[in-house]
């Protein structure tokens, strides 16, 4: 690691402050000293406040992006073959990792990741795969990269030692309004992308109600800023700007995206989320050098013949899970209350605001709004109905699954408010809004 040259943060400050660019000795004087405890949270909470107000150029978003890369520990994966690792900027039914990276894995690309648990109205992917009885994502070094080798895919826990800085950046951005701000939301992200090692990269950036860029124009910047660090840092980075106004698949809720991701990787799932998985698949495949045509057709392969479900089955066995809640998904705990939400007039569904049903998965006890909180792998919501399906008085749209009643009412309001009906059939919304390489 580059020596910290001792520099005046009050300079640096005002540097940012007036509209300059800082140099990478200067970056690295300024977050590596808060890392170390060097530099007082006030005086960061003031440089914070300068990128947000004045930005950064894309070359120093990406030193500050290596900075912090470099600020804890760097896993190496060297010895493993064709790797790969993909992030999703979040969303409201988004249980693309538990099919992509079993698809990716039997692809023959090596999947060694972490993922997150859920925060708010977004689920986790540890979270969901913790609703089969016994799998852990804590794994010591030696199992990880063994269980990566022989089955291409491994996943565990996000390391607090893993790119520290960024931690305690983000948690000081949560409590100074800093948090929307492009070069500091790219940097975080992409700090734990390439601390983690992967070769390739594919980015899932969601656009819409349910996402935390609104529009396809944010989304677009955001993309463009994380490809560009992965360029820079000499990685194959791709992303895919995704729609997310309603939620992808039927399912939310942890034990039932579950059960509708083993549904997909029988070659059953719905057709939005199996489209998206596959073209995730392609751009991984695509970044790797393979003709995108072929990449296709092999990846679809991968949900007909058995192959990606006997990658998940593998993984989850050698995590500590028990199979056979892969073979047989009615011993997934679901909770036993329902509810339905009915249409209220002829027509047809014109929204199913995605914003909406995540937090109604959060009340019913699905989510957490702490660090740390329990949660219910069994409650959720499953859409019955999709925006453009037809629908009578009457009919049910949506349907709750609760645990004696707790948190019913807030969230049979919020689905309530969040459902549009409307007399004629809306356009159809493209899934795929964008692509950027």
């Amino acid at each position: 690691m580059t020596a910290t040259p001792k520099l005046h943060i009050p300079d640096l400050i005002q540097k940012k402050r007036d509209g300059h660019t800082h140099s990478r000795a200067e970056l690295e004087a300024l977050v590596l000293g808060y890392t170390r405890n060097e530099v007082p949270d006030y005086q960061v909470a003031a440089w914070l406040m300068a990128v947000y107000l004045k930005g950064m150029t894309p070359p120093e978003t990406a030193d500050l992006t290596l900075v912090m890369a470099a600020s804890g520990d760097q896993m190496n994966l060297g010895d493993l073959p064709r790797t790969v690792d993909k992030h999703s900027t979040g969303g409201v039914g988004d249980k693309t990792s538990l099919i992509l990276t079993p698809m990716l894995a039997a692809l023959g690309l090596t999947v060694a990741k972490m993922s997150g648990r859920g925060l708010a109205h977004t689920g986790g992917t540890i979270d969901k795969l913790e609703s089969i009885p016994g799998w852990t994502s804590e794994l010591d070094e030696a199992h990880f990269l063994t269980q990566a080798r022989t089955i291409g895919l491994a996943l565990v826990g996000q390391s607090k030692d893993l790119a520290p800085a960024d931690g305690k950046l983000y948690a000081l951005r949560d409590v100074t309004a800093t948090v929307d701000c492009l070069p500091l939301i790219a940097s975080s992200i992409m700090s734990k992308k390439l601390a983690s090692g992967a070769h390739t990269v594919v980015l899932d950036v969601k656009v819409g109600a349910g996402a935390f860029m609104k529009t396809l124009e944010d989304g677009r910047g955001l993309a463009r800023a994380m490809v560009d660090i992965g360029n820079r840092a000499g990685r194959q980075v791709r992303a895919v700007l995704t729609d997310m106004d309603a939620p992808l698949g039927f399912m939310a809720g942890n034990s039932l995206e579950v059960l509708e991701a083993l549904d997909t990787l029988r070659g059953h799932g719905p057709h939005d989320l199996t489209e998206l998985c596959v073209s995730l698949a392609v751009e991984a495949l695509a970044a790797q050098g393979e003709d995108e045509q072929a990449a296709e057709a092999r990846a679809r392969a991968t949900l007909s013949d058995g192959s990606a479900l006997a990658k998940f089955r593998a993984f989850t066995e050698g995590q500590g899970g028990d199979p056979t809640y892969v073979d047989d998904v009615s011993k997934l705990d679901v909770a036993p209350g329902r509810e339905e939400i009915l249409a209220t007039s002829n027509g047809f569904v014109g929204k199913i605001d995605a914003l909406s049903v995540g937090r109604a998965v959060l009340v019913l006890g699905g989510g957490r709004e702490r660090k740390g909180e329990a949660i219910d792998h069994g409650v959720g919501v499953e859409l019955l109905k999709k925006p453009g399906n037809a629908v009578q008085t009457g009919d049910p749209v949506l349907r709750l699954y609760h645990r004696d009643g707790r948190g019913l009412d807030v969230a049979r309001t919020l689905l309530t408010a969040g459902l549009t009906l409307q007399a004629d059939k809306p356009a159809p919304e493209a899934l795929i809004l964008d692509r950027v390489n």
